[in-house]
């Protein structure tokens, strides 16, 4: 009885063996991937767009639109949390600068390009710049505003007055830059446990001090997380708390801090997308009503 067993297993395997090579792949429902160039320095990126339910049957609504940093990393974990949490927005994510390798010296590490994009200053010794090209935010900044958005709302159905920005880590960081920087580019701003450095944030603090000295308004609301087990960054971002604070009468909004309980730096990613888009959609559900 084991021989005919053994025989029909060895007949059937290479049936077996057919199906697994057909699997194909899992799709994010209602997904998109859109090449896009960073037209003042021709790098190439990709924008993953996960659209809402219903918008091809409501062709007459305007969408919130999540755009996001880290698209690889953070692509299926926002499209869930939207699905559930902010169903009625669209979410583009940002890939990585796509074939890197010749700007990194040959390394082929797909997030390689996020060191540079996302952090304002130089690293902090020449051999550290030499391999991480640090500080390029400005240049990523001006693609984000002059490529990616004025792609997505031309080509899809957006409310341009509720655009939202969410990063984590040196995304959270990238994104407290862009708040001071061009604080118009976004109207809220979820920046989960932003990696500052002492450096990095002294010239947070220099650009607020800036944009308090020029008068410029600061009209948006602000939602920052941290894992309760990051005790090196708390501090740090306490002190950036603090400086939102500071600037309420320009017109910030920010949320009092969430301490992600029992989390570390990785952890704190999960909680900070399904509670910073429940705070949104709270806080989209209040403006509208008080129109």
């Amino acid at each position: 009885m084991k021989k005919v067993a053994v025989l029909v297993s060895f007949f059937l395997l290479p049936f077996i063996s057919a199906g697994a090579s057909d699997l194909k792949p899992y799709e994010i429902p209602r997904s998109q991937v859109v090449p896009i160039k960073d037209t003042a320095t021709d790098r190439q990126y990709e924008l993953y767009v996960r659209l809402p339910d219903d918008y091809a049957k409501n062709t007459g609504t305007r969408h919130p639109v999540v755009y996001a940093t880290d698209g690889a990393w953070h692509m299926e974990m926002l499209s869930g949390a939207a699905e559930y949490v902010l169903p009625n927005a669209i979410v583009v994510v940002i890939s990585w600068q796509k074939g890197s390798k010749d700007d990194f010296d040959g390394d082929e590490r797909p997030h390689r390009s996020r060191n540079r994009d996302y952090t304002f200053i130089p690293a902090p010794t020449p051999e550290l710049q030499a391999k991480y090209k640090d500080g390029e935010a400005r240049n990523h900044l001006t693609f984000i505003r002059n490529d990616v958005i004025k792609y997505v709302e031309a080509n899809y159905q957006t409310d341009p007055a509720e655009r939202i920005y969410f990063g984590f880590s040196l995304g959270g960081l990238f994104g407290s830059y862009i708040l001071f920087e061009e604080p118009d580019t976004f109207k809220h701003y979820v920046l989960g446990s932003p990696a500052f450095g002492a450096r990095s944030l002294k010239s947070l603090q220099d650009l607020a001090a800036k944009r308090e000295a020029d008068g410029t308004p600061l009209n948006a609301n602000v939602y920052v997380s941290v894992g309760e087990k990051e005790t090196d960054a708390i501090p740090l971002i306490q002190t950036f708390m603090s400086t939102l604070q500071r600037h309420k009468g320009a017109g910030l909004n920010p949320k009092e801090l969430e301490v992600v309980k029992m989390s570390g730096h990785s952890e704190a990613f999960p909680a900070t997308a399904v509670r910073s888009f429940k705070w949104l959609s709270d806080l989209m559900a209040e403006n509208k009503s008080e129109e």
